[in-house]
């Protein structure tokens, strides 16, 4: 029995993003189960987590529930320290756990005003004084963790932890509503935004079921910032180049033209998601490598 994981919609749940990424970043084999928000699905969905009410939340393979993404974060820590989900260093790993910690209770008022949606980027939102107050403390927060951490990569604390999976969120707001940072913070987001698992949540985000009307917001929008440059669409008929989806293996029924050439894909979200990014999927990408 492997880890259960169940995660609401991927273009709008930050805290299922998070879940996610504490598996999908650290090598941990997990199943998942999900359920759109505000629908008959989701509560549905969490009865087999009872007694949990909201995602993510985790059934352990001994059958222990657990909810909330600190939580999930410290308990895979415990049980997969070879993953180091945290960093090793004991300042480090101290100054990491700070930093989620932050995340995990605070930032209201930019949380309440740009609730995440990965589907957009507007370009004419005008933060209020208390957002703008957020994000000078996300200015000063992670820059001084890369200074006393000396961290040599693009995230917080040296290597890729769970710091940078809390704040990864805030990197959609940011440049889902047009945020202004400094250029230390941008190139924090920018990282986000260039990293292959950030770029597959998205990517199935933008093809999970139609828009959510709770999100939508009436400003003018803009392209997303680091969206795939690759020749991309949709198409209804074959043949393919290939006999089997890359990813489940079973035979094709739907099609895509991708770099001039034609693939096929066991159903509409295999396909859907690679059309959006398809430099993002190791498996698709090893496909029009041949």
């Amino acid at each position: 029995m492997t880890y259960l994981l169940a995660l609401g919609d991927r273009a709008y749940s930050s805290w299922s993003l998070r879940g996610w990424l504490l598996f999908e970043k650290f090598n941990i084999p997990v199943q998942t189960r999900f359920a759109r928000l505000y629908s008959d699905a989701f509560p549905k969905m969490l009865k087999e987590f009872a007694p949990a009410r909201l995602v993510p939340t985790v059934k352990t393979p001994d059958g222990v529930v657990i909810s909330e993404s600190l939580t999930i974060a410290e308990e895979l820590a415990s049980r997969h320290p070879e993953a180091k989900i945290w960093p090793s260093n004991p300042t480090h790993r101290a100054i990491a756990r700070s930093l989620a910690a932050e995340m995990h209770a605070g930032f209201g008022a930019l949380r309440d005003a740009c609730p995440m949606n990965m589907r957009v980027s507007y370009s004419d939102f005008v933060p209020s004084e208390a957002v703008e107050k957020d994000l000078r403390r996300l200015e000063v927060i992670w820059d001084r963790a890369r200074e006393e951490t000396l961290s040599e990569t693009p995230w917080l604390c040296g290597e890729y932890s769970a710091a940078d999976v809390f704040y990864a969120p805030i990197a959609a707001r940011i440049v889902g509503y047009g945020l202004k940072v400094s250029p230390y913070a941008q190139a924090y987001v920018d990282a986000h935004l260039s990293d292959p698992a950030f770029r597959r949540w998205r990517a199935m985000g933008m093809v999970d079921g139609p828009d959510q009307p709770f999100y939508k917001r009436d400003f003018a929008l803009q392209d997303w910032p680091h969206a795939s440059s690759q020749a991309a669409e949709t198409i209804e008929h074959g043949p393919s180049e290939n006999a089997m989806c890359p990813y489940s293996g079973k035979p094709v029924t739907h099609f895509a033209k991708i770099e001039g050439r034609i693939f096929g894909f066991c159903n509409a979200f295999c396909r859907g998601k690679t059309v959006i990014d398809p430099a993002a999927w190791p498996a698709f990408m090893a496909l029009l490598a041949d």
